[in-house]
């Protein structure tokens, strides 16, 4: 089984390069973060003529997550036992589902903003509950993939310097990754796949490969040993590979053997 997992930073702008991508790369599974889309506003029928079924959770312009799988769509869940909000805010951050006999969960881990924000306080005591949540999945074939917003080693950003007083570099944070690994779990790619997945818009990030390693694939145990490699599509990111405009993040495959 090929998995991957994308920030697409807007499903409905750029479905003709999921379209595409999931031919090149001959995907089985894609769990998609940052859709910008309510479910009802997705263009389905591309996907349903490759032989994809999907499904999603967004509520406005912001978020949203979706899992795009060929191999069966079972159990579809919506967000984790505990999983806190914003304030007042309905947030798409978390959708579960079964796909091929592995548990798939399509993740986008809040931002932080600042370390004194609000929003920082919400994103660790998200990532607690997910952790909490976790520890109920870890004896089957289980893969949190998605969008961390964490950088968890200094060699996962470009200038660690840059980051002093900014979040997805701070101790906590880091804390907040490793400890799902203390739990068990393993994030796969790094082992196979070198190189960031994200690079901002601003001031030529990509070009200038000033980017950050914040997408991951953190593996339960009985899948961690299944997977046979991984990689970054670091071409879907280059503005002059293909046509449009490219999504800020690169997507990350896992091969998984049967």
């Amino acid at each position: 089984m090929r998995i991957a997992t994308w920030n697409v930073n807007s499903l409905r702008t750029r479905i003709d390069r999921v379209e595409a991508f999931l031919q090149r790369h001959d995907i089985d599974v894609l769990a998609i973060q940052e859709t910008k889309a309510k479910e009802e506003q997705i263009p389905l029928m591309g996907l349903q003529m490759l032989g994809y079924d999907i499904a999603a959770v967004g509520y406005d312009q912001w978020n949203g997550v979706a899992i795009i799988s060929r191999v069966g769509l079972e159990d579809v869940t919506s967000g984790f036992a505990g999983m806190p909000q914003f304030k007042e805010a309905s947030e798409a951050r978390a959708l579960g589902a079964t796909c091929g006999g592995v548990r798939i969960w399509s993740l986008y881990v809040p931002n932080g903003r600042k370390p004194d924000d609000p929003h920082y306080a919400y994103k660790l005591e998200w990532l607690a509950a997910l952790r909490a949540s976790a520890a109920e999945w870890r004896e089957v074939p289980t893969a949190l993939v998605g969008d961390w917003n964490i950088c968890p080693t200094d060699d996962d950003v470009f200038d660690v310097s840059q980051f002093r007083n900014s979040t997805h570099v701070t101790p906590a944070e880091r804390a907040a990754f490793s400890a799902f690994e203390e739990d068990g779990w393993l994030e796969v790619t790094r082992a196979h796949a070198a190189g960031y997945t994200y690079w901002d818009y601003y001031r030529q990030r990509f070009e200038r490969d000033r980017g950050l390693k914040i997408d991951f694939a953190v593996c339960s145990p009985p899948l961690a040993s299944r997977v046979t490699g991984a990689f970054i599509d670091r071409e879907e990111r280059d503005p002059t590979v293909f046509a449009g405009a490219p999504s800020d993040h690169a997507p990350v495959i896992v091969d998984i053997a049967d």
